[in-house]
C-alpha cells in the first residue's frame, strides 16, 4: 500500500463499458441483474489525490499510467467482469444444488461430458471454454515452462506460501469476499492458503494441464469455486457494488496467477533487458495458458515484460488503498497464527522457524516495497530473530536451487534430477492434502 497526494487536471473517460461486459446482467440474470454496470465502484480510481495500491518507486508513473487510454479502459472493464462460463453454470446452484455441480464437473473433467447423464448446457460449455485451445498456445512450451518452475517452487513455496497469501487481502476491497467465506480462524486460514499451494503446485507435474492432467481439473474448480462466492454474495443481497465492484472480478484473480511472472518482468526490465530469454519465454507461456485455463481473458496475459509490468501497475494504480482492521486484520491475524509447517521433531522445528522469517521477508519485500514500519502499521513486524531465520531460510533454499541446477545442467544426471523433483512435488502435494476447492454458503459472515 502506498500514499499518493498531487494535484493533477487528469480527467478520466467515462464512456460506457464494452457490451461483453454489461451482457452479464442479461446472460445471469441471477448473478448480476441488480448490477448497474454505469456506476464504477468506489474500489477504482483515477483521481491523483487517492490513495492508491502502487509501491513508493512507482508513484511517480501514476499520471503516465493513467493517460494509456487503452490500458487504462482494459483495466476498468475487468474491475466489472467475473467469469460469465463458470458464473452461468455456478447460477445453476438453486436448481442442482452446489454439491451436484461440484460431482458433475469432476466427472466431465475425468471421463468427458457425454459421462455426465443430461448434463446441463452450461457445463457443456464450461468445458468447451477450457478445452478451446488459444491461437498462441504451444503446449510443449508449457510443458518446458512447468519443468523450469519444478526446482525453485518446490523449495521455495514452503517458506513464501504464508506471505505470498497475506498479500492476496491487504486491501478491503480485493479482501471481503475471502473474508465473507469465513476464511478467518487460524484452522481455514492454513486449509485455504494449502489449497492455493495445491493447485499451483499441481500444474507443475508432468502432463498436468494437457485435457486429461491434475491441472486441467483443479482449474475448472476453482473456476467454478470462484463462481459460487460471487453467485452466493451476490443472492444475499448484502454486497454493494457501488463500493466493492463485482466478487473477485478478472483484475483480482491477475496477481494471484501472474504474480511469479510479474516479479520475473521486473527482475528483466530492472536489468535493462526488454525481452525474455527463452527459458523466461517458456515460464511466461506456462503461467499465460494456467491463467486462461481459470477464465482469465486474453486481454489481461501479455507476454512482454513491459506489457505485464503495464497491466500489473494500471491495476495498482486504480485500486484505491484501504486497509480495513476488521476485515483485513482478521485474516492477517488468522493467517500468521496458521500452523504452516507439519510435522514433529526437531527438524520440523527448524523449518518452522525458518518459514515464519522467510514468510514475514517476502512479504515485506516484495509487498511492502521493503518499507519495514508500512509492514508494521499492517501488523507484520520482523524481529533480529526473525531475521536470522530468514537468512538462514534462503542459505538453505538458494543451496538447494543451485543443487538442482547444477544436476539439470549435467546431461546424464539431468532426467535423474527431473523425476527427483517430480517425487518431491508429489510428497507436497501430500502435505497440503486433498484440495477439495468447494464453497459452503452456509458458513458465509454477513456483509459490512
Amino acid at each position: 500500500m502506498a500514499t499518493l497526494a498531487l494535484d493533477s487536471d487528469f480527467a478520466p473517460k467515462n464512456d460506457p463499458l464494452p457490451a461483453e461486459v454489461l451482457a452479464q446482467r442479461d446472460d445471469i440474470p441471477r448473478i448480476y441483474g441488480n448490477v448497474d454496470f454505469a456506476v464504477m465502484p468506489e474500489r477504482f480510481s483515477t483521481d491523483l489525490a487517492d490513495k492508491v495500491e502502487m509501491p513508493p518507486r512507482f508513484l511517480s508513473r501514476r499520471a503516465e499510467l493513467l493517460a494509456d487510454e487503452d490500458c487504462l479502459e482494459t483495466i476498468r472493464a475487468y474491475t466489472m467482469t467475473g467469469d460469465r462460463t463458470a458464473d452461468a453454470y455456478a447460477a445453476l446452484m438453486p436448481e442442482f444444488g452446489f454439491r451436484r455441480l461440484v460431482d458433475m464437473l469432476d466427472l466431465a473433467c475425468d471421463e468427458g461430458l457425454e459421462a455426465v447423464e443430461d448434463a446441463p448446457a452450461e457445463l457443456s460449455a464450461f468445458i468447451g471454454a477450457m478445452e478451446e485451445k488459444p491461437d498462441w498456445l504451444d503446449i510443449e512450451m508449457v510443458e518446458q515452462g512447468a519443468r523450469q518452475e519444478r526446482n525453485a517452487h518446490v523449495h521455495l513455496t514452503p517458506f513464501v506460501l504464508r506471505g505470498a497469501f497475506i498479500a492476496t487481502f491487504m486491501n478491503k476491497y480485493s479482501a471481503l469476499p475471502m473474508a465473507l467465506t469465513g476464511t478467518l480462524s487460524n484452522n481455514t486460514a492454513a486449509r485455504r492458503a494449502y489449497e492455493t499451494g495445491s493447485f499451483f503446485t499441481s500444474t507443475l507435474m508432468p502432463g498436468a494441464l494437457r485435457r486429461d492432467g491434475a491441472g486441467f481439473k483443479a482449474a475448472a474448480k476453482v473456476r467454478l469455486m470462484h463462481s459460487m462466492v460471487r453467485a452466493n454474495i451476490m443472492r444475499s443481497g448484502n454486497w454493494d457494488v457501488s463500493v466493492f465492484g463485482i466478487p473477485i472480478p478478472q483484475v483480482d484473480q491477475m496477481p494471484a496467477g501472474l504474480i511469479g511472472t510479474y516479479l520475473m518482468a521486473r527482475e528483466v526490465l530492472d536489468s535493462g533487458r526488454e525481452t525474455f530469454t527463452p527459458e523466461e519465454r517458456a515460464k511466461v507461456e506456462l503461467a499465460r495458458y494456467r491463467c486462461f485455463l481459470l477464465g482469465l481473458p486474453e486481454d489481461l496475459l501479455s507476454d512482454t515484460p513491459r506489457g505485464i509490468e503495464k497491466l500489473w501497475l494500471t491495476r495498482q494504480a486504480t485500486l484505491r488503498a484501504e486497509f480495513d482492521p476488521e476485515t483485513c486484520g482478521a485474516l492477517l491475524r488468522a493467517t500468521m497464527a496458521a500452523e504452516m509447517t507439519q510435522g514433529r521433531g526437531p527438524m520440523a522445528g527448524v523449518r518452522r522457524w525458518m518459514e515464519g522469517g522467510f514468510s514475514k521477508l517476502f512479504f515485506i519485500e516484495h509487498f511492502m516495497g521493503g518499507d519495514r514500519a508500512l509492514a508494521a502499521s499492517v501488523g507484520v513486524t520482523m524481529s533480529a530473530i526473525d531475521k536470522l531465520a530468514a537468512l538462514t531460510a534462503v542459505a538453505f533454499v538458494h543451496g538447494r536451487i543451485r543443487w538442482f541446477k547444477l544436476l539439470d545442467a549435467i546431461p546424464v544426471t539431468r532426467d535423474w534430477a527431473d523425476r527427483r523433483l517430480v517425487g518431491k512435488l508429489a510428497r507436497l502435494l501430500k502435505t497440503y492434502g486433498h484440495a477439495d476447492f468447494i464453497t459452503d454458503a452456509s458458513k458465509y459472515k454477513p456483509s459490512v
